[in-house]
């Protein structure tokens, strides 16, 4: 038969296999592996030349398009632009979030909202989490009408007076995601000590940038990630702690592990390549690199949460892209800056970095991660995870939909520098900027679609291709059996 598209002479990496083998497919789906070589008629072939072929990335931490949270600080990217910019860097699959703010006592009505503004407006697929800050038993009642719509997770914040749920609260929602299939992402960071370490620095008249690190440093995320741990035990619910950087955390998630808990772990590239003194450079330079948990102290600190990566204490590793642009008075980093106030106030300052076009680039080019463990926390066990395998994250015939990103062969592309200019976002600033890579998509292709081609066009595919993905339960986190009594305890 004749196949729409043949991606030949490509080294194909998948989480299990590394393999020369030739891809066909046909219509939006994965239709054939053959060994290299094999007879294959195509209308389109495509010459990996020796570079990687990889299921497309799955980032599951991304911020676009959500209201005012947190004061003036609004995201920058809509759902236009961060899926371009997604796709753009290999990423064929973004899961955002639909955000109930503490005023609101319903879930449903506002996943429908975020849902009208990715509609017809994607360049790559898309689903939600349902960020839950008012868990109130009408809330929790919207959670079985959420899985049957496709959404089977929800995020809570043990910080921001904006978002943050007691302890009793979180158990409510733990319960409740436990007796609906529903996985749990936490925000692990003690919001009552936070706030006091800023006022302790505020006494003193700091208010720089770089201080945001001390009113967040490590214990205050350690603390927060072994509650979080003992209250997901106490009801026996998954949880996946986001964005972890502290490498203390991160060993009270692989002691839980270890004793067989279903804790699961995230952590992104700021906590790789970023450093406290990043947040220190020269007037208000350091709010670009303002993000929470932030950037911890050096190589160290990075050596661990590399090492992380490899044993599998991080099971995904996300962008948490919530971009804001710099040189804005209004709604982005610099409307914290004042006459009273001329290095703003760091606590104020909008928090979050843009990422999801990088992340795959930067952790592919330092060669510090086995390729298969690359594919594993950066597409399929996120796939599994939230429920998208082996739809998404697998190269499966039949099964899997044609989403690949098809990498340079090594020597096939010059280092160069990267510059803000470069990149797809609507963001006037990279916390990477001036960083040396190795790496970039020459292809990225959706559902049969080219939709990124490095030499010839760059951007080629169209807004409104991409399509929401309704998720079931996860694959990967394990259940509890039979119903929790607390007569049990």
């Amino acid at each position: 038969m004749e196949y729409d598209i043949v991606v030949v002479n490509g080294v194909v990496v998948t989480a299990s296999d590394v393999a020369e083998y030739d891809i066909a497919i046909q219509g939006e789906k994965i239709a054939l592996l053959a060994p290299k070589g094999t007879p294959l008629r195509a209308k389109k072939t495509i010459d990996a030349k020796g570079g990687y072929v990889m299921p497309g990335g799955i980032d599951a931490h991304v911020h676009l398009q959500e209201p005012p949270l947190f004061g003036k600080g609004s995201t920058a990217d809509t759902f236009e632009s961060g899926t371009r910019s997604a796709v753009a860097g290999g990423t064929t699959t973004i899961v955002a979030f639909a955000p109930q703010d503490k005023s609101k006592e319903t879930l449903m009505p506002l996943f429908e909202e975020t849902y009208a503004k990715a509609k017809d407006n994607c360049y790559g697929d898309y689903s939600f989490h349902m960020l839950v800050s008012n868990p109130t038993q009408q809330a929790i009642s919207d959670l079985p009408a959420l899985k049957e719509a496709g959404v089977t997770s929800v995020k809570i914040y043990m910080t921001y007076a904006a978002l943050q749920l007691r302890d009793d609260q979180v158990l409510d929602v733990l319960l409740a995601s436990r007796q609906n299939g529903i996985t749990t992402m936490v925000h692990a960071e003690n919001g009552d000590v936070l706030n006091w370490m800023t006022k302790q620095l505020e006494k003193r008249n700091l208010h720089a940038p770089k201080y945001h690190s001390n009113s967040r440093p490590q214990p205050l995320e350690t603390e927060a990630t072994y509650r979080a741990i003992s209250l997901s035990s106490l009801v026996a619910e998954p949880i996946l702690i986001v964005h972890v950087s502290s490498p203390t955390a991160a060993q009270h998630i692989r002691d839980a592990q270890t004793k067989g808990l279903p804790i699961y772990a995230e952590t992104c590239p700021q906590y790789l390549f970023l450093t406290k003194a990043d947040l220190d450079k020269p007037s208000f330079e350091g709010a670009k690199c303002v993000c929470a948990p932030p950037p911890r102290e050096g190589s160290e600190d990075h050596d661990a949460i590399w090492k992380g990566l490899n044993n599998g204490t991080f099971t995904i590793l996300s962008s948490d892209h919530c971009p804001f642009r710099y040189d804005d008075a209004v709604t982005g980093k610099k409307s914290v800056i004042s006459p009273e106030y001329p290095v703003g106030r760091f606590q104020y300052i909008p928090n979050g970095i843009a990422g999801v076009e990088t992340r795959l680039s930067l952790v592919l080019g330092e060669d510090r991660l086995p390729l298969q463990k690359f594919v594993e926390v950066t597409s399929t066990n996120v796939a599994k995870l939230y429920g998208l395998y082996p739809r998404k994250g697998a190269l499966i015939p039949g099964v899997s939909d044609a989403d690949l990103v098809i990498w340079y062969p090594k020597g096939g592309l010059a280092p160069f520098e990267l510059k803000n200019e470069m990149l797809h976002h609507d963001v006037d600033y990279t916390p990477f900027e001036g960083r040396t890579l190795r790496q970039w998509p020459r292809y990225t292709i959706l559902r049969g679609q080219v939709v990124w081609d490095r030499e010839n066009g760059g951007l080629v595919g169209k807004k409104g291709y991409g399509q929401f993905v309704k998720r079931g339960e996860s694959l990967l986190a394990l259940k509890a059996q039979g119903e929790w009594n607390p007569e049990d305890f």
